[in-house]
C-alpha cells in the first residue's frame, strides 16, 4: 500500500498541519481520530490495515485527518472561542484539505466519504450533515452527534451549527440537502456493552429523527458484549465496507 505524509500550512488555522494518505486514488476517505487523537491513529491502530483491500484495488484513498480536539471539544476555555476555532478547524478540512486530496490523486468524479470512531465518529457526522454537498457516504462507529457531552448547558449558533441532533429536527421538508442525505449512505453503528450507552442512545435517536425525515440510514446496534473500543471498530468497519458502494 503506497503511504504518503504531508505536514502543510493551514492559511485558515495560521498552522502547519499533518495529513497522511494511503492508497493512489479513489473514493477519498476522511478518517477522523478519536478524541485528542492524531492523523496516524487510524493507521497505529490497526483500522487502515482492516480496509486495505478497498485502497490497494484504488477503489477508496484514506486520509488520515489531523484534529485539534485539545483545543476545542477538549479543553475547558471560554467555550465562545473553543466553537471559533472549531469552526476554522471544519473550514480547514472542507476548504483546504479535501481539495488538496483530490489534486493528490483523489477521483474527482466521487463526492468524500468520513468514518471515525467515538469523537471520530462525531467528526464523521457532523461533516456529513453539513455539507452533503462534499460527502455522500459516512460511517460513524462510537459516535456522537451533539455538542452537550462537551459544552453542557452552553448554547448558542455554533453549538446549534455542530449538532446534528438539534438541526435536523428542525431542517424543513423542502430543504435541499434532505435529498442529498437520502441520495447518500449513512451508516450509524454503536454496541451495547460497556462506555457505548451514551453513544448507542445517540444513535437511537438520530435513527428516529432521520425516518420522521424520510431519509434512509443504516442504523446498527450491535450486541452486549460490543464496548467503546478499537478491537470492535476493528470488526465494524469492514463489514459496513464490505456492504455499501465505493
Amino acid at each position: 500500500m503506497n503511504t504518503r505524509y504531508f505536514k502543510e500550512y493551514s492559511h485558515i488555522l495560521g498552522r502547519d498541519m499533518e495529513f497522511k494518505l494511503y492508497g493512489d486514488g479513489g473514493k477519498p476517505c476522511l478518517a477522523f481520530p478519536p478524541q485528542d487523537g492524531r492523523f496516524f491513529d487510524f493507521e497505529n491502530y490497526g483500522m487502515v490495515d482492516t480496509i486495505a483491500r478497498w485502497v490497494e484495488n484504488g477503489q477508496v484513498m484514506v486520509v488520515g485527518v489531523d484534529a485539534i480536539d485539545g483545543e476545542t471539544w477538549s479543553s475547558h476555555g471560554d467555550p465562545r472561542q473553543r466553537l471559533e476555532l472549531q469552526e476554522r478547524w471544519f473550514a480547514y478540512v472542507t476548504d483546504e484539505l479535501l481539495p488538496r486530496v483530490y489534486e493528490l490523486g483523489g477521483d474527482r468524479n466521487k463526492k468524500a466519504m468520513t468514518t471515525g470512531c467515538s469523537m471520530g465518529g462525531l467528526h464523521a457526522g457532523n461533516f456529513f450533515f453539513r455539507r452533503p454537498d462534499l460527502f455522500d457516504t459516512m460511517i460513524s462507529l462510537s459516535g456522537l452527534f451533539d455538542t452537550r457531552y462537551f459544552f453542557g448547558d452552553y448554547h448558542d449558533d455554533l453549538t446549534y451549527a455542530n449538532s446534528p441532533l438539534d438541526f435536523l429536527p428542525n431542517m424543513p421538508a423542502d430543504h435541499p440537502w434532505l435529498d442529498l442525505y437520502r441520495h447518500s449512505q449513512i451508516v450509524i453503528c454503536a454496541g451495547q456493552g460497556a462506555w457505548d450507552d451514551y453513544m448507542l442512545d445517540q444513535a437511537r435517536r438520530m435513527d428516529r429523527i432521520l425516518l420522521d425525515k424520510n431519509v434512509p440510514a443504516w442504523v446498527d446496534q450491535w450486541g452486549p458484549d460490543v464496548n467503546h473500543d478499537w478491537p470492535w471498530w476493528r470488526k465494524q468497519l469492514p463489514y459496513f465496507f464490505s456492504n455499501i458502494e465505493l
